[in-house]
């Protein structure tokens, strides 16, 4: 069975467009598209089931808040310039979220929220390793992110 058939229809015209027409082109073409739609069906992740989805909007919100509230705070920081002292640096969270999808959704999270990036997932040690703009307090940002953002992961996404 075509996982895609679509995308191996699609696959096969521009096999065409890009080589002649021909019964030879068009007998490979349909066998590299075949093996592409297969392809990409085997890197498909599962579909998470959600347990709570109504969380959803609680999660959004909570996100929406913090982007904006880091965005003053990054604006700030750069404003004041050198006469206030910040210290950059690097934290490893670990995590207990182990679904690929709910590890995506944290990956953005922490990565469109201002002041932070996420760097590296160690699936083996289920840590991540953040950078910070301002580090005051590592353990806070620890903390911070488990309650804020992973507790209401594990809620909505089984």
């Amino acid at each position: 069975m075509i996982p895609y058939p679509l995308l191996t229809l699609s696959l096969i015209v521009m096999w065409l467009l890009l080589n002649d027409f021909t019964l030879g082109h068009l007998i490979l073409g349909s066998v590299v598209a075949v093996f592409g739609g297969w392809a990409m069906a085997s890197l498909r992740p599962d579909k998470p089931k959600l347990k709570k989805w109504y969380l959803l909007l609680k999660l959004f919100w909570r996100v929406f808040t913090d982007v904006i509230r880091s965005n003053i705070a990054v604006a700030l920081l750069i404003l004041r310039g050198k006469r206030q002292k910040h210290t950059a640096g690097f934290i490893t969270v670990p995590l207990e979220i182990e679904h690929p999808t709910a590890l995506a959704i944290m990956a953005v999270i922490l990565t469109s929220t201002p002041g932070s990036a996420w760097l590296a997932y160690d699936g083996r040690r289920k840590t991540v390793l953040i950078h910070v703009l301002d580090l005051i307090d590592e353990d806070e940002w620890v903390k911070n992110i488990k309650l804020r953002y992973e507790s209401l992961l594990l809620e909505i996404i089984e």
